[in-house]
């Protein structure tokens, strides 16, 4: 476990941001009919356009810059040339690697018009991940933000992904700790002050099982219902966990 200096956390800090800026770039080229592959193109442009370097692309082999994940897909979908329908979500997770440290944070968009019932899921992970970083505090462990997730993602009735983790973050895109989604109070690694962590629920509308696309990387739920995704990158404090990420540039797009 890496704890990193305060300049080191404002390069992370930096780097997230950029993240940020880089989805709402996103959220502005959403529409029925553009294809994932357009808005991975957009996102690398912005983000080489801003000194910077995409940070999944390349990573373990990984093609793009995005990972796009469409309706059942939960995580690591590779962009393609699928157009995208009216009532379709699509999660969006973005890396970045500015002055030597990575920036990462998800975001699940709506296309066009939505079903209450999924826009009730992502409403609900996206608060998920809220609850898991107001347990994210020195002192506490990684189950304690387990814990909050799951209990009030499953008090939905919804799944909640157990083999895909959040993770420590910094020099290298995936540092220790692992950060499930769920867990049990007191459990897990101990948080100290100055460890950057990605917190990211991965939340099924139906069951919590997954499997793997036959592409290799794409993970889609076993039972082929809708999944969302939401990641903040935080740094833990003695009194409250800070946010180095943010979703407001995304927010602000209308």
């Amino acid at each position: 476990m890496i704890l990193k200096s305060e300049e080191e956390i404002e390069k992370i800090r930096t780097s997230s941001l950029l993240v940020g800026k880089t989805l709402a770039e996103v959220k502005k080229n959403i529409s029925v009919g553009v294809t994932p592959m357009q808005l991975d193109k957009i996102a690398e442009e912005f983000i080489l356009d801003h000194d910077a370097k995409p940070g999944f692309k390349g990573y373990h082999g990984f093609p793009a810059s995005l990972c796009v994940s469409v309706n059942d897909a939960v995580v690591h979908g590779i962009p393609n040339n699928n157009p995208l329908k009216n009532g379709d979500i699509i999660s969006v997770d973005c890396g970045v690697l500015k002055d030597g440290f990575f920036g990462d944070s998800a975001y699940t968009f709506t296309v066009g018009e939505v079903s209450e019932e999924v826009l009730k899921l992502l409403e609900v992970t996206k608060e998920s991940l809220y609850k898991g970083i107001s347990c994210a505090t020195a002192g506490n462990r990684t189950g304690d933000i387990g814990h909050a997730v799951q209990q009030y993602c499953e008090s939905f009735g919804y799944g909640v992904v157990r083999e895909l983790v959040g993770h420590g973050l910094g020099e290298n895109l995936h540092e220790a700790p692992e950060v499930p989604n769920y867990g049990k109070k007191g459990r897990g690694t101990k948080l100290q002050e100055g460890l950057v962590i990605a917190i990211e629920p991965m939340i099924n509308l139906g069951k919590k099982e997954i499997k793997h696309h036959a592409d290799g990387w794409t993970i889609v739920t076993k039972d082929g219902k809708p999944s969302a995704h939401f990641e903040h990158t935080i740094v833990i404090r003695k009194e409250k966990a800070e946010i180095l990420s943010s979703f407001e540039y995304i927010e602000q797009v209308k």
